[in-house]
C-alpha cells in the first residue's frame, strides 16, 4: 500500500511539473528575449539570408528560428535554392498576414494561396520562385518551410546551358 501512495505522488509530481512547463512555454515571450511587436516589413527584421546563403529579399520574424536538421541548399553553376525550415511561437495567421506583407514590400508577387489544415504561399520574381508552408507544430510552435529556387540564367540571359538566349 506505502509504494502504491509513493508512485501515485511521483505521478502526480511528474504531471504538475510538465504542465508548469508548457504554461511557462505559452507566456508569450520568445527564446530570443524580444517582447515588443515588429511591424511588417520592418528592415530590422533578419534576413533569411543569414541562414540561406546570399538571398536577401525574404524577411522573417524575430520570433522564428532556423532548424537547420530540416533544412537543405543547392547550388549549381545556372540554379540555386533550398528548403528551409523555420519555427517558432507565432499564431498561423498572423505569420501568413506578415510573410505576404513582407513579400510584397520585397517586389514578389503572390501569385497563389490555398488552405487546409495548412496554408501554402506561392510567389514570385523574375527568375525566382518562393513557395512556403504554414503549419501548426508540436509544442503550439508554428513551422514555416520555404522552398526557394533562383534560376541564375534565367536572371543572365542565358538558357541553362550557359548560351544567349535570343528573345
Amino acid at each position: 500500500m506505502k509504494t502504491e501512495s509513493i508512485g501515485f505522488r511521483g505521478t502526480l509530481f511528474f504531471l504538475i511539473a510538465v504542465a508548469l512547463f508548457m504554461i511557462s512555454g505559452c507566456s508569450g515571450q520568445s527564446f530570443t528575449g524580444s517582447s515588443t511587436a515588429v511591424a511588417p516589413g520592418d528592415s530590422a527584421l533578419p534576413p533569411v539570408s543569414s541562414f540561406a546563403d546570399d538571398i536577401q529579399d525574404i524577411v522573417l520574424p524575430t520570433e522564428m528560428e532556423w532548424n537547420r536538421k530540416k533544412s537543405m541548399t543547392i547550388k549549381t553553376e545556372s540554379f540555386r535554392g533550398g528548403v528551409w525550415r523555420y519555427e517558432g511561437r507565432v499564431e498561423p495567421i498572423s505569420l501568413k498576414d506578415f510573410m505576404i506583407s513582407a513579400m510584397q514590400d520585397h517586389k514578389w508577387k503572390l501569385v497563389g494561396e490555398a488552405t487546409s489544415q495548412d496554408i501554402m504561399l506561392a510567389f514570385v520574381k523574375p527568375s525566382k520562385t518562393c513557395m512556403m508552408v504554414i503549419s501548426a507544430g508540436a509544442f503550439g510552435k508554428t513551422e514555416l518551410t520555404l522552398y526557394v529556387t533562383i534560376d541564375k540564367t534565367a536572371a543572365a540571359g542565358l538558357n541553362p546551358f550557359g548560351e544567349a538566349v535570343s528573345k
